[in-house]
């Protein structure tokens, strides 16, 4: 699914690098607050969706090859979190929808869950 279409779906506001909206695709996602779980357990997922707005959030999505951060609640993260993330190449988005609904959305748009180990 294009991030594009993500945006779309979950009525997001781009927070950075709006100009990979139409060039970046993820295949699957996961909904975390928690980044020790992220890094425990999730391989192969191309966006997270979590309401943790610090640095801490990036650092995961980097370490873990995600190419799209979204934010659940409404919430936005300081600068500091979205230049990070700009100087990284991943996509910050804000929607107003929970955890919940977000990842229902998505899942009801065709994006699937990824591998958990």
């Amino acid at each position: 699914m294009k991030l594009s279409r993500v945006q779309e779906l979950l009525k997001a506001t781009v927070l950075c690098n709006d100009r990979l909206l139409d060039e970046l695709e993820v295949n699957a996602a996961c909904g975390s607050d928690l980044m020790s779980d992220v890094l425990a357990f999730v391989k192969d997922q191309g966006m997270l969706l979590t309401g943790l707005v610090n640095a801490q959030a990036i650092r995961t999505a980097e370490m873990m090859d995600m190419r799209c951060v979204v934010f659940v609640r409404g919430k936005l993260p300081g600068p500091s979190v979205v230049d990070l993330a700009a100087e990284k190449d991943i996509v910050v988005m804000s929607t107003p929808y929970s955890m919940f609904t977000a990842c229902g959305t998505l899942y009801a748009g065709g994006l699937v869950g990824g591998t958990i180990h």
